[in-house]
């Protein structure tokens, strides 16, 4: 039993990610940062290496010299696990190559830049048979488990219908020409990718609404707009949505919703009732019934009908507001406990385990895939394939 060592790539000063992946890392006490490639800026990276106090030796100035001597390092000091909190981008390389050289990984949604790439990670994980876990923060709230539990335990019966949005409105102006950083990585193609909101926020939705659900969307019909004039991606969009077992959804996506901040929301109906989950105030969970009043559920409350993988994703007794920070918490410490099971032998409970991978990464590029073809295609219906 000892903590599991990370090196990270990208996440310097000034980047916002990197930080809130660094919080999360440690706030159960079973990861260390050891080493950093933290930006592609050689002095950045150093700088950022020591505001770290990490040791020099261990401060790199690119991710391909970082792998290749820490794989040189004995087995006993070496990192564990990559995080990769780049741009879009830069994600495949640095994956692909710690996966080549035995490490595992944790990279930040999404998984790649495009979805061949996404599947060449999958397969690469496959045959190394290394863990890839993939940051789709909203997964680990402990609320949002709660419901899936419940639909998974049949407590509403079929699911007929699923509707999932999520607007922010910090795009509302053309701020990637006005010195914001990550507008401007966000909103340009080369970097971001063929979708701006869709692919920012709007595979956070679906893959909400998959993770809550258990369906899997079959087919799809998008009209993706760009509304801030020489913007060159899509800044909002409305996405019809059929799913495996007939039921039908809506997601919509926009980062033009002027005054919005971060308000992704779900609700998902079955037969007998349904549930609304709200990210702005994540503790609370209604359940609704169609011939009872609703509920409200609350995580850290002491009750006898919250599943144990909500309760135990749970930090602070009811009344202590939980947020995005522990969410993210959740996944590492998931994987961080898979990690360590397998490297001492031992078997975890299958709670340890739960954190999204390589499969839900290449769902993400499929649906942006998906979307982009059928808005380019005046809002034609079209199969969601993998």
């Amino acid at each position: 039993m000892r903590k599991l060592r990370m090196g990270m790539i990208g996440g310097g000063r000034n980047a916002f990610i990197g930080g809130v992946h660094r919080i999360a890392a440690n706030m159960d006490g079973l990861i260390e940062l050891v080493c950093g490639a933290l930006s592609q800026d050689p002095e950045n990276a150093k700088a950022s290496g020591r505001d770290l106090f990490l040791n020099e030796e261990r401060i790199y100035t690119s991710y391909t010299d970082m792998i290749e001597k820490e794989r040189g390092l004995p087995e006993d000091v070496r990192m564990d696990f990559v995080s990769i909190v780049t741009p879009n981008h830069a994600h495949f390389a640095p994956a692909m190559a710690a996966l080549e050289n035995g490490f595992h990984v944790v990279i930040d949604k999404p998984i790649a830049f495009t979805l061949d790439e996404a599947k060449q990670l999958q397969q690469k994980v496959s045959e190394t048979g290394l863990l890839l876990c993939l940051t789709h923060t909203y997964s680990g709230y402990p609320m949002v488990k709660q419901a899936r539990e419940m639909f998974k335990n049949d407590v509403f019966g079929k699911i007929r219908k699923v509707y999932v949005e999520y607007p922010q409105g910090w795009l509302s102006k053309l701020s990637e020409k006005e010195g914001n950083a990550q507008a401007s990585w966000r909103t340009d193609p080369s970097r971001s990718g063929k979708s701006g909101c869709m692919g920012d926020i709007g595979t956070h939705a679906a893959h909400l609404a998959e993770f809550i659900s258990g369906l899997k969307i079959t087919k799809l019909c998008a009209d993706l707009s760009i509304m801030v004039e020489g913007r060159a991606l899509d800044d909002d969009g409305n996405v019809l949505l059929r799913f495996d077992n007939g039921a039908t959804g809506i997601l919509v996506a926009s980062q033009v919703a002027a005054g919005e901040e971060n308000a992704l929301t779900i609700r998902v109906y079955g037969e007998k009732g349904g549930i609304e989950w709200a990210q702005q105030e994540p503790n609370t969970l209604l359940v609704k019934w169609l011939d009872a009043p609703t509920q409200v559920y609350r995580a850290g409350a002491n009750y006898q009908h919250l599943y144990p993988v909500a309760s135990q994703n749970c930090r602070t007794p009811g009344g202590h507001p939980e947020g995005y920070l522990e969410a993210f918490a959740n996944i590492y410490r998931n994987f961080a406990l898979a990690l360590t099971s397998r490297n001492d032998g031992t078997e975890a409970g299958n709670n340890a385990f739960e954190f999204p991978g390589a499969a839900e990464g290449v769902r993400g590029m499929a649906f942006i895939d998906t979307v982009v073809a059928s808005s380019a295609a005046e809002q034609k219906w079209t199969d969601f394939v993998v």
